[in-house]
């Protein structure tokens, strides 16, 4: 086994137990990283003229911006807020489809610009959740009893 195909088979093994690790907002989080990964992959096999790469790196950011993080979307519990991010993610996908047929570097940068934009939003959320759930349980004390705990959010 040479190194690559070794470094290879290691991250797809990383990737996997991460996946399998992780909650709903890490996958999430997980997806716009991948995403973002797979663009900037683009622009370097668009850059160094590799057609083969590019066409396979902007394949693999639709995939994962339409049937990941799109096909996620829950229209009915997100309202408002999921389909303005359906019709985003739409977008992407045309302008990354755009971006393969036109050799347009512009077009990767803005889609990758407003992923970024979206995954510091996400991670922000997921920093407020944690905080919160960090929070020390306090403890009622009941007479003549050990102290119980009380659970649930404060």
């Amino acid at each position: 086994m040479n190194a690559k195909t070794a470094t290879q088979a290691y991250a797809a093994v990383e990737i996997e137990s991460g996946v399998h690790a992780a909650d709903p907002h890490k996958l999430v989080a997980m997806l716009y990283q991948g995403a973002l990964l797979a663009i900037a992959t683009a622009k370097n096999a668009m850059l160094r003229k590799d057609i083969p790469a590019k066409g396979a790196a902007i394949s693999k950011a639709i995939l994962i911006i339409g049937e990941g993080l799109q096909a996620s979307l829950d229209k009915n519990v997100g309202g408002e807020l999921a389909l303005k991010l359906d019709s985003l993610y739409g977008y992407m996908c045309t302008r990354l489809l755009q971006a393969n047929v036109n050799n347009d570097v512009a077009a990767l940068d803005e889609v990758a610009r407003l992923l970024g934009e979206l995954k510091g939003a996400w991670d922000s959320i997921r920093q407020t959740v944690m905080a919160a759930e960090s929070k020390p349980v306090p403890q009622v004390a009941a007479p003549n009893k050990q102290p119980a705990l009380v659970y649930g959010r404060m």
